[in-house]
């Protein structure tokens, strides 16, 4: 991510993406449980935030926000979506819970690596239990267009500007209780 940011902003808008869920949990601890977790060239399982430490004022998540940045100007090269989406919802459905969301932020940059969209379209519906979506947040070219044409319908959404990122949730949030009604 940090390679790109200069070329299309993706980091600024992970960053920016992370901060506005830590802000709408904020004072929803005792109703919503969350974890933000990154992936990188690194791993697939890098901890940011944990549903038992929520950052509870400006300065501790600007703290996360800090270490995001160091991570992704410090990893290796790589790509760990699959790992890492297969591992969120294999450790949220774990829990007990009414709902269970995992939302993966990607720079839709997964052909570098030779990850196949059709085992990302896999993954995402492993657990039918687990309502998982992808949100594309930067594309070199057309890439995420073409990525989001091979997933499944409703799946995958792209924010290339971080506006758009409150409405996908909305989207996500509204269409999956109304399909569970």
């Amino acid at each position: 991510m940090y390679r790109f940011n200069g070329v299309d902003g993706r980091l600024e808008r992970s960053m920016e993406a992370v901060c506005m869920v830590m802000e709408a949990f904020e004072n929803y601890e005792h109703k919503f449980k969350y974890d933000i977790v990154g992936h990188s060239g690194d791993g697939f399982n890098i901890a940011l935030v944990g549903s038992d430490k929520v950052p509870k004022n400006n300065k501790q998540r600007l703290e996360i926000l800090k270490v995001m940045h160091a991570h992704a100007q410090f990893c290796m090269s790589g790509d760990h979506t699959l790992e890492g989406t297969e591992h969120a919802i294999r450790e949220i459905a774990k829990e007990e819970a009414d709902e269970y969301f995992v939302i993966v932020l990607s720079d839709a940059n997964l052909e570098r690596y030779g990850i196949q969209p059709s085992k990302f379209a896999q993954v995402l519906t492993t657990n039918a239990q687990v309502n998982a979506f992808a949100i594309f947040i930067g594309s070199l070219g057309d890439q995420a267009d073409r990525l989001q044409r091979t997933l499944p319908a409703g799946r995958s959404f792209i924010a290339m500007d971080t506006k758009e990122i409150p409405q996908i949730l909305q989207q996500i949030f509204t269409s999956t209780i109304l399909s569970s009604v």
